[in-house]
């Protein structure tokens, strides 16, 4: 007899009653319907303690109360009841435990920022060469696409050599959706040979540029966690055959993308476009001595909206007067057909 009762319990302790809920359901179960009294009465307890383990056994539907009697439930009825409490439970800690391992990544990052905050041991890999430059930025948009890359370019020399030889296969993958690309550039830059074009396609395809009067050095940071540096802080690529250092460090990578934002915020946006085309078009027409009555004619808008678009022109350019609206337009490759 108690081999059966070991039986009995056993299962049920482990689907989460405890002893003492164990022994009143077996109590039940043997009266099939009794009252509170009498099931007191069995256990050798008060009545009032009674009364809350009857109500938990109510609740976890082992036991049904009919009209102030406990009618047990068939145990393989209360066993699927404890099983199906218990399963939601598991499916509960299960998706806890999926969140927890999806965000382990990012713990994994927390930590290895402070740790190289404290200690300082950046990984840091020496590379050489524009082929291999290219080369690793596309491998690392391949490897976790979209890549957003963040690059500071302070030379024209660098902006020739891409786009006479680079920028085909950077503006395709990010026409496949690979990269985006963002990037502060000299404005001297643009009146070089292939650059227009090929800063043109850029943006076409997704990327945004921005001219500066002069970037400091020529840095990159590519996605969140890798970063170029040059050989020489100040300095641009050609004139130390492409040598740089990729950091895999992510603080260092949280740095330079505020650098890169810095710039950035005080950039100004390239006139291409159909507002930036607007711009260019009477800036242009009035240097080739066009009234504003002239230009008006000539484009089948209003003079007041010539004015408009010559004073957003001056806002955008910085500039304080017509005259030098027009010499820094011509610097920044504005009229230029």
């Amino acid at each position: 007899m108690r081999n059966e009762q070991r039986t009995l319990a056993d299962p049920l302790e482990t689907l989460g009653l405890d002893p003492t809920q164990t022994a009143l359901y077996t109590a039940v179960l043997r009266l099939h319907r009794a009252t509170r009294s009498e099931l007191a009465e069995v256990m050798n307890g008060p009545v009032d303690t009674l009364a809350g383990q009857l109500d938990d056994l109510v609740r976890l539907g082992v036991v049904d109360e009919q009209s102030g009697e406990y009618l047990a439930r068939h145990p393989a009825a209360a066993l699927g009841r404890l099983v199906a409490d218990r399963l939601d439970l598991l499916a509960e800690e299960s998706r806890r435990i999926d969140s927890a391992l999806g965000s382990i990544r990012t713990l994994i990052r927390d930590y290895d920022m402070g740790r190289d905050y404290r200690s300082g041991p950046f990984p840091v890999e020496l590379v050489s060469g524009a082929d291999v430059l290219y080369e690793s930025v596309m491998g690392m948009a391949v490897q976790a696409p979209p890549l957003t890359l963040l690059v500071a370019i302070p030379d024209g020399r660098t902006m020739t050599d891409f786009a006479r030889k680079f920028a085909d296969p950077w503006i395709d993958a990010q026409e496949r959706g690979l990269m985006v690309i963002r990037a502060v550039v000299p404005v001297d830059a643009l009146t070089l040979p292939g650059v227009r074009d090929a800063m043109t396609r850029v943006i076409a395809t997704g990327g945004s540029m921005r001219t500066l009067d002069r970037v400091p050095s020529w840095f990159m940071t590519a996605g969140a966690e890798a970063a170029g540096l040059p050989a020489r802080w100040g300095g641009n690529l050609p004139e130390v055959a492409y040598n740089f250092y990729l950091l895999r460090t992510p603080i260092v990578v949280g740095m330079l993308s505020s650098l890169f934002e810095e710039l950035w915020s005080r950039a100004v946006p390239l006139p291409w476009g159909r507002r930036g085309d607007a711009m260019a078009q009477v800036v242009r027409l009035a240097a080739q001595g066009l009234s504003d009555e002239a230009i008006a004619r000539h484009l089948g808008v209003s003079v007041r909206t010539v004015r408009t678009r010559f004073a957003e022109a001056m806002t955008e350019l910085g500039a304080q007067s017509r005259f030098q609206a027009g010499v820094e337009a011509a610097r920044r490759g504005w009229l230029d057909q």
